[in-house]
């Protein structure tokens, strides 16, 4: 028997200067997604999150808040617990930097430091960003600014002067590049590690880690003036969590470190991947294996926050469309490449075309067909080719999937997971099984057996995205979820031989209403018009000729035709263009351009069924042949949506 593998995935630990918001949730998600797809591989997992306690920007809040800064922080917790506890975030600890036995560690550490001659005693003058708690070069300001902005939050900076202990950081620069140079897979994406290692090789300072103008912090040992610089504290709590320094945990120590993942947003990368490896060189400990770099979330044009107006209420999202709704729409929609665009639109589009149509719609046609024709025991079929191909893709669709989560790569994931829900839903309409049941009812039960057997596994991969609704789907076929080995290895090995009892339940998902849609009663009063008319009445309008007026023959010269992007990407030298690869079904594949890069990612495109010109005449475009056009939309903000079919249709079916 292969020995159980442990999986440590960590989050940043979050100021406890306010309640959270959507981008720590989207961190968390990300961790806890981790966390769950290991455990769904049979791993043993241990998540860590929690807050960040100590340091001048907690203490200033606290006392603009008139309140000590231990029950300042205090009161935020609960805020934090609960939120997550709403959003199924399943973690191990929870950690709180103000925990004496985190406290003892870090002075243990520091000492340790001290001792070998890692830490000396200077003074320091400087620019200081207060929100970031970071000191800061010329290469970290905003160029042109008087009182220089801070690069990462483009807030104000403040000079300080101060003594202070240093961490000789200039020591450890080869040290990191060797280390980097050896693992260039410790940092995703590679983009992330690229400016890493620039910013390493322009030289590295020495970094003051303690602050004497301050009170609320770690004690400094052996010199009772100074507290612990807030990041030299912060960090080592990925290991103190765990038992770092502590005599009754030496052995949970060894068993978990290093990490095998931190999770972190791009704005604080440096400290974990520059400030933390020295650190842990110095210390003697190994490296973290990875850190998952994620972008900002954007609302337009501007990083999403509250002291720009334009922060999302994730309590808001969690009442109007559920917490595993918006956990899909935060991993599918956010590609950990760049920043991502959040709107609720397209939350609510997500949710009607992925979640809703592609794969609600798929689980309740088949078990209304089921119920319909008494058929809600779904006994093993006998494969033929069809199944037997259906099968081989969900064996791909699993090691693909697995791969991408692997490396924390989810958004690519789901899109190879969406590309086996529509080949499942294909599968199910070609074979007309409503037909079958009268026809052949053995090959009717057939189709029903795929199918299951299909979801099934559809549901066990997505359920560290949407735990409580893939246990519901689970539910639906007869099943209860399970955690027992390595069920992905589980489902690619193992032939489809179950039998499923498939009860009806109520749709999985609710097609959200427009958030733009108006209420009767909040609708302007303009006075009277061509609408006011009584509710019943009939109304007719005669449309008034125009220029554009077009004959049905010319419409029918348009062919339009269903087809599936199978694959996309951008075209270099080109701010707009996408290159697509369409099938057509019988009627082929075809390249297609279209100018929709602002608008959408190649990831959010591929495996989506849209609507084309087919007959377009061939048009040269960057010394290619581009052979249709993509139908496209745009709303009242200039935004492009694509226009697709209600529910998936046979590729190169003409519109009527």
């Amino acid at each position: 028997m292969a020995a159980i593998k442990k999986f440590y995935v960590t989050t940043p630990i979050y100021y406890a200067t306010g309640a959270p918001h959507l981008g720590t949730l989207y961190s968390t998600v990300l961790a806890d997604v981790a966390a769950r797809w290991h455990k769904v591989c049979g791993d043993e997992v241990y998540f860590l999150t929690g807050t960040d306690e100590f340091g001048q920007k907690v203490a200033q809040a606290a006392h603009e808040a008139g309140k000590d800064p231990q029950t300042f922080v205090d009161s935020y917790i609960d805020a934090y617990k609960d939120l997550w506890k709403q959003y199924e975030i399943e973690y191990s600890q929870f950690m709180r930097t103000t925990n004496e036995f985190h406290v003892k560690a870090v002075q243990a550490w520091l000492r340790k430091l001290l001792e070998k001659g890692d830490v000396y005693k200077g003074a320091y003058e400087g620019w200081y960003c207060l929100p970031c708690e970071t000191y800061i070069t010329e290469k970290d300001f905003i160029p042109g600014t008087v009182n220089p902005a801070c690069l990462s939050c483009e807030r104000p900076t403040k000079w300080v002067s101060e003594p202070t202990y240093f961490f000789k950081l200039s020591a450890y620069q080869d040290k990191l590049l060797a280390f980097f140079q050896a693992h260039p897979d410790f940092i995703i994406p590679r983009e992330r590690f690229a400016e890493v290692i620039s910013f390493v090789k322009s030289g590295l300072q020495d970094i003051s880690i303690s602050r004497s103008t301050l009170t609320w912090g770690v004690p400094f040992p052996g010199d009772d003036a100074h507290v612990t610089y807030v990041w030299a504290d912060a960090l080592n709590n990925y290991i103190t969590a765990i038992g770092y320094a502590q005599e009754d945990k030496k052995e949970q120590f060894a068993k978990w470190w290093p990490a095998d993942m931190q999770v972190m947003g791009k704005d604080i990368v440096r400290f974990h991947a520059i400030y933390w490896p020295a650190f842990l060189i110095a210390a003697e400990l190994p490296m973290p294996h990875h850190l998952l770099v994620h972008g900002w979330i954007k609302v337009g044009d501007h990083k999403m926050s509250k002291s720009r107006g334009n922060a999302i209420n994730p309590h808001e999202l969690l009442k109007n469309y559920g917490a595993d709704a918006v956990r899909y729409y935060l991993l599918r929609q956010l590609a950990i490449t760049q920043d991502g665009q959040f709107s609720v639109e397209d939350l609510e589009q997500k949710i009607t075309s992925d979640l809703a149509n592609d794969l609600g719609n798929l689980l309740n046609r088949m078990i209304i067909l089921a119920d319909k024709q008494g058929a809600t025991t779904i006994t093993v079929g006998v494969w033929q080719e069809e199944e037997q191909e259906l099968h081989k893709k969900m064996v791909m669709m699993l090691e693909e999937v697995s791969k991408e989560m692997e490396r924390g790569y989810f958004h690519i994931a789901l899109a190879g997971v969406w590309k086996y829900v529509s080949a499942v839903n294909s599968y199910f309409h070609a074979r007309e099984p409503w037909k079958l049941a009268k026809q052949d009812p053995a090959r009717f039960m057939t189709v029903l057996s795929a199918t299951a057997h299909s979801l099934y596994a559809i549901a066990y991969v997505l359920w560290p995205v949407m735990p409580h609704k893939m246990e519901e789907l689970l539910h639906a076929l007869g099943c209860t979820f399970e955690l027992q080995g390595d069920k992905i290895s589980q489902l690619k090995n193992q032939s489809w031989n179950k039998v499923f009892t498939v009860q009806k339940n109520d749709p999985l998902f609710q097609k959200p209403e427009p958030t733009n849609s108006l209420s009767p009663e909040a609708m302007p009063d303009c006075g009277p018009g061509p609408l006011d008319v009584a509710v019943g009445a009939a109304v007719s309008f005669e449309p008034q000729p125009t220029s554009a007026d077009v004959s049905i023959e010319d419409v029918m010269k348009v062919e339009l035709r269903a087809g599936t992007i199978t694959a996309c990407v951008r075209v270099s030298g080109s701010e707009k263009l996408l290159r697509m690869e369409v099938n057509f079904g019988d009627a082929g594949r075809r390249t297609i351009f279209s100018g929709i890069q602002k608008h959408y990612s190649p990831e959010q495109l591929i495996e989506k069924q849209a609507i084309f010109v087919f007959n377009l005449k061939p048009r040269k475009m960057m010394g290619e042949a581009s052979c249709g056009m993509l139908l496209t939309a745009e709303d009242e903000q200039g935004r492009l949506a694509f226009i697709a079919p209600e529910r998936p249709v046979p590729n190169g079916k003409v519109l009527k």
